[in-house]
Formats: structure tokens, C-alpha cells, sequence
């Protein structure tokens, strides 16, 4: 049989259809008689009412291709088919009205809507029948799958409306929220509150669960769909009408937040002649120009109109995207931008690029910043953060550059992890080098997290809220101190135009204004309700996202810092201000960067642990660094 169903062709198809149309309207005229009168009366009438039965069928041969009865499959014939058959009957029995009428034949006026009505039911029922006979043939040997469709809205009804004559799949429940559909039936199928849906899944062997609620956040969806998936279901989601035809978009498509609403206060972003002197003509050179702050720094110093910008990147995919984008630019005209793909630790080429661009200023903003993986490699982490700092100020130094600042971050002040501890041997390094040069003005300016760079909570949040959720903190309590990346670079430009104004120094540390720390999980809340949704929490069990504290990772702290030693000094930009901190002897920096290449040299991590637990205020442990050193002989 399903050989035979295979075989036939469409218009085959629609032929068959067509004749059982043809063949039903005479027998529905038919069965008028019989049901109007007795058998034998019936039988002898009908014999001599030869008239009526040609006219409806012929009407019935005409009028069912005109109106396309034909043409609709089995599986499709819904609310369309009905309509449709209900206007062929209604021609047949006006067919049948017009023959009466001028041929005389018997038939009782009441046989003709009686005729209407027999003929409309025997074509949906023969219809409905040949479907199931269709399916039965279809299905044989098909393994059906039992599903639920979670969500009894016009979505899901019109789900189950589609997949009630599929050949595989079965739709046993519908499952729901609302309070106002449970228990009803629609299109069959009971309508379950979703905490009855473990024992529905053990009664119809359910494997799959078919999302039906478009209009639900997305946040919503996600955290349905993760419990359905911890249920060993397998989990389809069916997107909006809307969505299909692209008229709705995802919000964050639509309206991105700027990461600096989340501050409390206004953006710097001015320009200031101090650093238009600095930058103004002159030829910088950007390390880790790719990077978030880098790159920043490169589309500002734009603003100054230098003659060249250097893109120094190890990074070959960063390198090329910056370069891109300033050779795109249309207010860069007149500028010019060498990208070079290097690294800050390689003396011979930072020294030759140095001498044939003719560097006058250096943006150092090369950093292995991210905490969790200098944690877990600190000889890369020191190489680069340190000796590569080290490498770099010498050669500018004997290249004479100009300028030369160092960007710090606040991990650096009392660290309690590789990377703040290296970033804060990179400042003993500069301060170094500020002491033995008298050409070069080397400076520092240490400032807190930025929102939105690589690896910020901001980006991070914004990726799990957008998969809905849960949100991921370290802790309920931790703060920190953030600025969004253009306010930052553009208070660097504006304190290497100060330092430059006060001449040759001991090496200024510029610590920018960062504002009051803020709490992450007020961070984190207020993205999440940024984006439309609420916060689910005990008090609110409906809300959609979840923030859930996962513990400090290694070497984080609670609460960062932006100075080491009490009091500031003012500069002329009220953001800006001088701290004196002091450093380490030009003895005590010798002795620990040889230490550190010793460790460096045999692969030596514990060993270059020691090195900055000697020297650094803070890691380690709280016995003072000079107690350390001569503990260890230093």
C-alpha cells in the first residue's frame, strides 16, 4: 500500500479526489430519498429523478476544480477546505434547485438544503477518513515520537495544528504557566501546569519538549530550556512570527547600552593645549595598539594630528584589525600609521623600530593583563609585564625618546596575584629609569577597571544575560573602581602633556580620579534591568535572571586600591593627581631583575614567585618586603 501511495503522482492525485467529489454528490441526492421517504418509494423516485442526479454531477465535475478543492492535500485540509467544500455543495444544490425548477423531477423542497448538508458531511468525513488511512500507511514502521509543547498560546495551538498529521512526531500535552489556560483543552490535548511535567514525561515516554512561547523573554526561554535540558529532555525552541519575518529584533541589536551609563557620573573627554604640545606633530609609538586601551589611545591621539602613529602588536589579527581601522578613517587624513607585528621583550627590533620612525613618544600599554591566566603562567606574565617594560624603557632611553609613559592598573598596589604584582615591578622599573635619565621623561598612570574592554565584567555580563543568565559574581561584596576605556585614554594623553610641561623629573605616577568603587552586584543588577529584565532572587522568584556568586578566583581581591601611600597632589586637571610612592633603590631593582631572569632563564616559576614576594609590598604574605629580602639573602 504505501508502495502504491508512493507511486502515484500529483495530478493522479488530485484526480482521485476530484472523482470521490463526483461520486459523493449523487450518492448524497440519493440518500435524500431514502431518508424522505420509505425504501420503495424512495427507490421508485429516484429511478425517475434521473435529471437531478446529472445536474449535480455535473456541477459538482465543474465547480470542484474552479474552486481548487482538488489541489488541497489531505494534510492541509483545515478551516480553507471546509469553507471551500461547503461552496461546491452549495452550487451542486443550486444545480439541483435550477433542475427542479424547470425539468419538474420529484423532490420535496426540504431535500435540497437536506441534500446540502449530507453532501458538505460526506466530503469532510471522506476526506478526514482518507487522511487517516494515509497517515496509518505512512506510519507503518515509523518509530512516532512522543512530545510536549510547552506553551499553550495561539503560537502553540497552531503547533499542534501543524504537527497532528506528521508521520513521526505526537503531540501528547500541552504544558503552561499560566494559571488561566491549566487545565483546559485545546485541539485535543490537555493543557498541564509546568510542575506536573516530570510525571507527563514518565507517562507518554515524552524525549522532546517543543518551545512554544515567542512573546516570553529571552531570558525567560533560556532558563526554561536549561531546566528541560537537566531533565535529560532534548529542548526546540520555535521563534515568533515576528522574528521569522524579521520585523523583531534582539534588544541588544536594536539598542545597545554604553557601558559609561552604568557610572553615575559624566564622561571626561576634552582636549587640553598641554597635550596637543606633547602629541602635536610628533611621531608615537603605541604598544599593545590592538588592545582595548591601546586602540583607544590610537583613535584619540587622532584628535592631536601627529605625524606618525606606530601600531606596536603581537597579536597579527589585532594588529590588522586596528590598522584597518585607521587607514579607514576620515579624519585621520594627513596621518601616518605603521602597523608592526613584535613584541616589547625582543631588544634588537624594539630598538631598530625606534631609530627608523624616530620615535618622540611612547604609549607602553602592552600588558598580559588578565588576572586568572597570569595566574596560571607567570613566567609569561613577569617576561612580558616586566622584563619586557624593562627592555623597552632602556632602548628608548639610548634611542632618545622624548616621552615615555607607563599605563598601571590599581591591581598593582598591594597585589595579591601575578599580574598586579608584575605590573607594579613595571612601575619600579619606569621609576627606575626616571632616576637615571636626563632626556627621557618617564611617567606612570595607574588607573582601575575599565568598562567594556576585553575580558570586563561588562562584556562578560552582557554575554550571560544575553543566553539568560545565571550572572556570574566572585563575590556579594566585591568593588572596584571603573572608567569607561575613552575617558581613560583620554586622561593619559592629558597627563603625558602635563608631566611633559614640568621638564625632566624623578618620574611622575599620575593616579586618575576613578570616582567611589562600585559593588558588582549593583553592576550587575542594573545590566540586567538595563535590558529589560528583572532579577531573580528569593524575594522574587519570577524574575528572569539569576546572579549567582561562584567565589574569589585566585589571587582576587575583595576590594582594590589606588594608592600605596596616603596623600595626593593636585595638577592642573581637576582628574588628574601626583602621588609620591616610593620605589626601589637603583641597587634593590638590579638585584631583582637579575633574580628574575635567573628564575626566567631555567623555567623557574616558584622561584620567580620569590622574586616578587621579596620585592612587592603585598604579595606573598604580610611580612614586610625588606624583612623578606634579607630572609631570602637579597
Amino acid at each position: 500500500m504505501l508502495w502504491f501511495v508512493g507511486r502515484l503522482s500529483r495530478h493522479q492525485k488530485q484526480a482521485i479526489l476530484l472523482s470521490v467529489d463526483v461520486v459523493l454528490a449523487p450518492l448524497s441526492l440519493l440518500a435524500c430519498y431514502f431518508l424522505l421517504y420509505p425504501a420503495s418509494i424512495a427507490s421508485d423516485m429516484a429511478t425517475r429523478s434521473a435529471y437531478g442526479f446529472l445536474v449535480v454531477t455535473l456541477f459538482t465535475a465543474v465547480g470542484s476544480p474552479l474552486l481548487g478543492i482538488p489541489l488541497i492535500k489531505l494534510k492541509a485540509y483545515e478551516a480553507v477546505g471546509a469553507i471551500k467544500t461547503g461552496l461546491l455543495a452549495l452550487f451542486a444544490a443550486m444545480g439541483l434547485w435550477l433542475a427542479k425548477s424547470y425539468t419538474g423531477f420529484s423532490l420535496p423542497v426540504a431535500g435540497i438544503p437536506l441534500f446540502l448538508l449530507i453532501f458538505v458531511l460526506s466530503m469532510v468525513l471522506t476526506r478526514f477518513a482518507l487522511l487517516s488511512l494515509l497517515l496509518s500507511v505512512l506510519r507503518q514502521g515509523q518509530i512516532r515520537r512522543n512530545v510536549v509543547i510547552y506553551g499553550a498560546g495561539n503560537t502553540g495551538t497552531m503547533l499542534a495544528s501543524a504537527l497532528r498529521s506528521h508521520e513521526s512526531i505526537h503531540v501528547v500535552a500541552f504544558v503552561d504557566d499560566s494559571t488561566s489556560v491549566q487545565g483546559m483543552t485545546l485541539m485535543g490535548l490537555k493543557v498541564y501546569p509546568a510542575n506536573q511535567l516530570e510525571r507527563i514525561v514518565k507517562r507518554f515516554d515524552v524525549e522532546r519538549v517543543l518551545l512554544a512561547m515567542p512573546s516570553a523573554s529571552m531570558a525567560r526561554q533560556a532558563a526554561i530550556a536549561r531546566d528541560l535540558v537537566s531533565r535529560g529532555l532534548d529542548v526546540h525552541a520555535l521563534p515568533s512570527f515576528a522574528q521569522l519575518v524579521g520585523t523583531e529584533v534582539i534588544l541588544d541589536t536594536l539598542a545597545p547600552v554604553s557601558p559609561g551609563v552604568f557610572l553615575g557620573r559624566d564622561p571626561v573627554n576634552d582636549l587640553r593645549p598641554e597635550a596637543s604640545d606633547a602629541y602635536g606633530g610628533k611621531s608615537i609609538l603605541v604598544t599593545g595598539a590592538g588592545g582595548s586601551v591601546g586602540s583607544e589611545l590610537c583613535r584619540q591621539l587622532i584628535r592631536y594630528r601627529p605625524a606618525r602613529i606606530v601600531l606596536f602588536e603581537v597579536s597579527e589579527i589585532a594588529l590588522y584589525t586596528i590598522e584597518r581601522e585607521m587607514a579607514g578613517r576620515v579624519d585621520a587624513e594627513g596621518i601616518c600609521f605603521v602597523p608592526v607585528l613584535g613584541t616589547v621583550t625582543e631588544s634588537r627590533q624594539v630598538r631598530a623600530v625606534l631609530a627608523e620612525y624616530k620615535v618622540d613618544v611612547i604609549l607602553h600599554a602592552a600588558a598580559y593583563k588578565h588576572v586568572p591566566l597570569v595566574e596560571a603562567n607567570p613566567i609569561a606574565g613577569l617576561v612580558n609585564n616586566v622584563l619586557g617594560t624593562r627592555t623597552l624603557a632602556e632602548a628608548a632611553l639610548e634611542e632618545g625618546v622624548k616621552r615615555f609613559i607607563l599605563i598601571s592598573t590599581d591591581k598593582a598596589v598591594r597585589p595579591t596575584n601575578v599580574m598586579g604584582a608584575s605590573k607594579r615591578m613595571a612601575e619600579f622599573v619606569v621609576q627606575d629609569m626616571a632616576r637615571r635619565s636626563t632626556s627621557t621623561d618617564f611617567s606612570i598612570v595607574r588607573f582601575g577597571n575599565v568598562l567594556g574592554s576585553s575580558g570586563s565584567v561588562v562584556p562578560l555580563f552582557r554575554e550571560q544575560i544575553k543566553r539568560g543568565g545565571p550572572v556570574t559574581l566572585t563575590h556579594e561584596d566585591v568593588t572596584r573602581y571603573f572608567m569607561t576605556i575613552s575617558e581613560a585614554a583620554c586622561l593619559v594623553l592629558i597627563a603625558g602633556g602635563l608631566s611633559m610641561s614640568r621638564g625632566p623629573h624623578e618620574g611622575d605616577l599620575f593616579v586618575l580620579d576613578m570616582g567611589q568603587p562600585i559593588r558588582i552586584r549593583d553592576l550587575a543588577e542594573r545590566m540586567i534591568k538595563a535590558a529589560g529584565y528583572t532579577v531573580k532572587s528569593p524575594e522574587n522568584p519570577d524574575g528572569h535572571i539569576e546572579v549567582a556568586v561562584i567565589g574569589l578566583r585566585p589571587g582576587e581581591k575583595l576590594h582594590e586600591e589606588l594608592l600605596i601611600q596616603p596623600g595626593m597632589l593636585t595638577t592642573p586637571h581637576e582628574k588628574i593627581l601626583r602621588v609620591q610612592e616610593r620605589g626601589l633603590t637603583s641597587m634593590e631593582m638590579t638585584s631583582a631583575l637579575r633574580e628574575l631572569r635567573n628564575a626566567v632563564a631555567v623555567g623557574n616559576a616558584a622561584a620567580a614567585r620569590r622574586v616578587i614576594e621579596a620585592y612587592v609590598e603585598g604579595y606573598g604574605s604580610s611580612e614586610t618586603s625588606a624583612n623578606r629580602r634579607e630572609r631570602i639573602g637579597a
